[in-house]
């Protein structure tokens, strides 16, 4: 209520949002009525949403907390979308921000969780967050403005009411200024995290090698780096991984166990022998066919075009493209992940060489491993795809026909 009657003295339009979430029966029902009052008595727009909230607690299998939160700040999304407005504009003030804070110790959290609530971030608009509760009554007993108490503020049995009217109350007993002294030391520490932010997005940029879908980072430069697990939480929390799995992955590397495998919903991070690698999850691949009159071939990762040549073009000689004898082949030509106890005669070669032992000679990544295709001619491997072609396959002085597969921009 201090917060709408700043705004109207500011001059500031707004609307009003207000979420009956029926926990508290009648109670709920004049608090209802009270807002409705107020926005009709000053002429604002009144948005109302009536919710079970137990009931969506129980359906989502969360906190009655937690599902009073989600609803609210999802359905005032929804409310500033439709009637096409700025922000969201909240009341949270300085005793709600050190709630917070400590919740977040309590829960587990490294420096983010003692930044709190920010007073702005994307179209949440908190104005009032810098001023305490007790400031906040004052103005209001100072300026007759009426408002409600939520009663359920009074119990505690929630882990915030518990800090509000036990927990934090003696830690601020222990002196006079224990209160702000708090309250400034965590306004350092949340600058120390803003300035550690900019120094990670450098370290990002100058240590983190980017490969087509790989990231490598070079085990040398993690080891004896002071605040390592940090940083490496930092790189990979954003692919789905936890701070344990930062920390189990650390030791690990420190502890030279090559090959170990860390997994998230969407990637996979490799202790690979000199290097930290992290990778997509590879995507499921079917055998596909190539005909005698495709044009182009697509896989998961590119799309090759297929050309046919006359025998006296010049060769290209990238590995990522392949230049086959076409009168050797006979189609339909097949592509497949290869398998274990899969061979071929590697370009230049006499022997036949496993692919397994092959991948090991180029130092191929595990994680890349996995996706590595070759294509087929009557069961015989002509291509090792976008790392070398078979010698049989091979362009000659007698080759009169050239199939080009060159990989598409």
């Amino acid at each position: 209520m201090v917060l709408c009657t700043l705004l109207m003295k500011a001059d500031i339009p707004f609307e009003i949002a207000h979420v009956n979430f029926q926990l508290r029966g009648q109670e709920s029902m004049e608090d209802e009525s009270f807002v409705r009052n107020w926005a009709d008595h000053h002429d604002r727009v009144f948005h109302l949403l009536n919710v079970d909230t137990k009931s969506y607690a129980s359906e989502h299998h969360i906190s009655t907390q937690m599902a009073a939160r989600e609803i609210r700040y999802s359905w005032f999304e929804d409310v500033r979308t439709e009637r096409k407005l700025a922000g969201i504009i909240l009341a949270h003030h300085r005793d709600d921000q050190m709630e917070t804070i400590f919740l977040n110790l309590i829960r587990g959290t490294g420096i983010e969780g003692i930044y709190g609530m920010a007073e702005h971030r994307g179209r949440l608009i908190r104005p009032i967050l810098s001023f305490s509760r007790a400031e906040i009554s004052g103005y209001a007993k100072e300026n007759s403005i009426q408002w409600r108490e939520d009663s359920s503020n009074e119990k505690t049995d929630y882990k915030r009411n518990h800090l509000r009217h036990i927990s934090l109350p003696a830690l601020y007993d222990l002196s006079p200024d224990a209160k702000e002294n708090l309250f400034n030391s965590f306004s350092r520490l949340r600058d120390t995290g803003k300035a550690f932010g900019g120094l990670y997005e450098r370290w990002q940029l100058e240590k983190i090698k980017v490969e087509d879908d790989l990231q490598i980072l070079s085990s040398t430069e993690i080891k004896s780096l002071p605040g390592a697990v940090t940083l490496l939480y930092f790189w990979i929390r954003s692919y789905g991984f936890n701070s344990h799995q930062a920390q189990d992955a650390y030791q690990t590397c420190l502890r030279n166990e090559s090959g170990k495998i860390f997994e998230s919903p969407t990637h996979l991070l490799n202790i690979d022998r000199e290097a930290m690698i992290l990778a997509p999850r590879p995507l499921t691949f079917s055998e596909i066919e190539i005909n005698q009159d495709d044009i182009e071939l697509k896989l998961p990762e590119c799309t090759f075009d297929l050309l046919k040549l006359e025998g006296k073009d010049e060769l290209d000689k990238s590995r990522q493209n392949a230049m086959l004898d076409l009168e050797r082949l006979t189609f339909p030509l097949t592509i497949r992940t290869w398998q274990e106890g899969d061979k071929f005669t590697p370009l230049g070669m006499k022997n036949t060489k496993k692919i397994s032992d092959f991948l090991i000679d180029l130092k191929v990544p595990l994680l890349k491993k996995s996706s590595v295709k070759v294509l087929l001619s009557e069961g015989k491997i002509a291509w090792v795809i976008g790392l070398r072609i078979s010698d049989w396959a091979k362009s000659t002085a007698a080759t009169r026909k050239l199939l080009y597969l060159k990989k598409r921009a």
